[in-house]
């Protein structure tokens, strides 16, 4: 392939008004060329001159390909990038989409999320010195999309002027995205088998499509030549670091995956950050609006809807209806595109007449009948709020303490000495039902679903029977609720425990528990929110230590923070055991480093309910909630 670095190729008609410079090809400080795509306004098939403010999108998915993000309700088939552009030249910017390294048609060797800060701000160097554009960049994107524009800003890039970031851009991997609590999330591993076919020659994507991922599935942890990555030994590599860098160490301080590390140089530029209830990334969300907000030079919006990863046309999430406002159409914006169009207008172009900084929008759950609808989903409901700030200013402290009768009740136990034990068997995980997962396909989806066993999730192994059945679940519940309770914000789950093991992990699941009805005659126990500890980083990520016999401490738990209408005449629940499978990796108990053994031994873990040692689970609520 001949071209000249840097220089823009012939202009190639796309529409009438519309011309495209295709894989333009952008020099790296290190040499390597990114292929880049420039969407122009042309007249007669040359483009115009003016100089222009620009959109630019990176990406790993295939700058020509098609984003699933760019439906609606009322365009339930995605827009192509090429029509996205088109609409948006149309409106008076430049697009620019992008390649990342070693992908398409992009130099280089793709390594996932660490090349992103530096690419991305050469990338924003070049086109602040053409003479076309106007010097002021907007950036936009989905998932790795998101993560790409937090790892350019990180480096405070010239011409960044504002961002619209969509489920992603890590605050920190370590804690959401990549490990939670010091466990390993296996979407890293089903997101690599799907994407090292992609990219590749067809000998090795028909090797890797020839694995069948369930049975890999029973045989982790994966090692070096022994997984069904291997064909693809790139991504096989950044997957098993990943897996077996347990500890908060400098391999998580880089620009990628720890935009926390960056919040006090961050670039002053108006930010939109959205996710989900039901997405991978609502700690990563959240993190970067709390931790970016409050300088006025950096207006801020916050969206956060019951949706799984991306999917915010959509009401119906796993077995879960949330109702005719669930989607982002009609109630934020008429959709996605026109938020954005607007949001862009109003920061690259100086249109006042849109001002939509500064406004927090959360979807609450639960306000829905209960019953089920036509299409045989639950109608857990829900509506939308609008608040100034997160968490929400009028909301409080709300505290619900274990006790050894497996009730959930606000005053502290009074026992001197209670506590219950149970046997945790890796060989036997608890298997995932549900919850706030994204890339899991074919083995695990997300969203919400009654927590009972199925042969649709993997693992499952006596379908019919609810997860409270097992003995390695422990399930603490309140008296049904006298009146409605609006949970908003963040959650905690602290615990005091012990092991008989060096190692293992605790896990703490948030359940709505529906009683019993015509539609549900055994109730229905939704998950609302779940996250999970590894013991030996109890005395800090940085400090893996193994546990000493007899050792008794505190942990804290963390799952995703939410916003859920727990209804009169409805159970909270919390659920607590040490395995969520295949969510997160399975802890061998052993204390072997991570992501090497292969070994498993069972393990005896106690959950203390005492005076002096009170295990409580810590919301945050609302007594009266107002609309949008």
């Amino acid at each position: 392939m001949s071209f000249v670095p840097n220089e823009l190729t012939p202009p190639e008609p796309v529409a009438d008004d519309v011309v495209v410079h295709r894989n333009v090809m952008v020099v790296m400080r290190d040499g390597v060329h990114l292929a880049t795509d420039v969407y122009r306004l042309a007249v007669d098939g040359r483009p115009v001159d003016t100089p222009l403010p620009v959109i630019l999108e990176r990406t790993p998915y295939n700058k020509r390909g098609t984003s699933r993000t760019e439906r609606s309700v009322k365009n339930p088939a995605p827009k192509t990038r090429e029509e996205l552009a088109i609409h948006y030249v149309r409106r008076g910017f430049i697009v620019v989409w992008q390649d990342c390294r070693g992908r398409y048609d992009s130099e280089g060797t793709f390594v996932k999320y660490l090349s992103e800060g530096e690419d991305g701000y050469d990338t924003m160097q070049w086109l602040v010195s053409q003479p076309w554009t106007n010097g002021m960049i907007g950036t936009q994107g989905l998932s790795y999309g998101a993560h790409t524009q937090m790892a350019l800003a990180c480096l405070n890039p010239p011409g960044l002027a504002a961002m619209a970031v969509d489920s992603g851009g890590f605050s920190n991997a370590y804690t959401c995205g990549i490990r939670q609590g010091g466990a390993f999330e296996l979407k890293q591993a089903t997101w690599a088998y799907n994407h090292a076919q992609e990219g590749t020659d067809e000998r090795t994507a028909a090797a890797i499509a020839a694995e069948n991922l369930h049975d890999w599935f029973t045989r982790m942890p994966w090692t070096k030549g022994r997984s069904p990555i291997r064909w693809n030994p790139e991504y096989e590599d950044y997957l098993l670091e990943q897996w077996q860098q347990g500890t908060f160490n400098d391999f998580w301080k880089k620009v990628g995956i720890y935009a926390a590390g960056y919040y006090k140089t961050f670039p002053k530029v108006p930010i939109v950050f959205m996710s989900s209830w039901f997405d991978a990334y609502v700690t990563t969300t959240l993190e970067n609006y709390m931790g970016l907000k409050g300088d006025p030079d950096r207006p801020l919006t916050l969206i956060m809807g019951p949706w799984t990863h991306g999917n915010r046309s959509c009401r119906v999430f796993g077995d879960v209806d949330f109702g005719p406002e669930a989607t982002f159409d009609g109630q934020i914006d008429e959709d996605w595109l026109a938020y954005r169009e607007k949001w862009f207008a109003r920061y690259l172009k100086g249109d006042v007449a849109h001002d939509l900084a500064g406004r927090v929008h959360i979807f609450l759950m639960g306000t829905g009948s209960g019953r089920k609808t036509e299409e045989g989903h639950l109608d857990h409901g829900g509506r939308w709020i609008e608040s100034s700030d997160w968490p929400l200013p009028e909301s409080r402290e709300f505290n619900l303490f274990l006790h050894a009768d497996m009730a959930l009740k606000e005053r502290v136990p009074g026992e001197e000495s209670a506590s219950i034990s149970y046997d945790f068997d890796p060989s036997n995980p608890v298997p995932t039902i549900g919850g706030a997962l994204t890339s899991g396909e074919p083995i695990f989806t997300g969203g919400g679903f009654n927590q009972v066993e199925s042969e649709q999730f993997f693992g499952c192994r006596n379908p019919g029977l609810p997860l409270t059945a097992r003995h390695d679940v422990l399930s603490f519940e309140t008296e049904p609720l006298e009146e409605d309770l609006a949970v908003i914000g963040p959650v905690e789950v602290e615990l005091w425990v012990t092991t008989d093991a060096p190692d293992t992990d605790f896990t703490a699941k948030l359940v709505d528990v529906y009683p019993p009805s015509e539609d549900y005659p055994r109730g229905y126990a939704l998950n609302i929110t779940d996250g999970i500890f590894r013991v030996r980083y109890r005395n800090g990520f940085d400090r893996p230590e193994p546990v000493q016999p007899g050792e008794v401490f505190k942990i804290t738990i963390a799952p995703f923070a939410t916003a859920n209408l727990f209804k009169k005449g409805h159970r909270i629940r919390l659920d607590i055991s040490s395995s969520n499978f295949p969510k997160y990796d399975v802890n061998p108990n052993t204390g072997e480093p991570e992501g090497t053994s292969r070994r498993k031994r069972i393990a005896t873990n106690t959950v203390f309910m005492e005076r002096n040692r009170p295990s409580v689970l810590k919301l945050r609520v609302c007594s009266s909630i107002g609309r949008k």
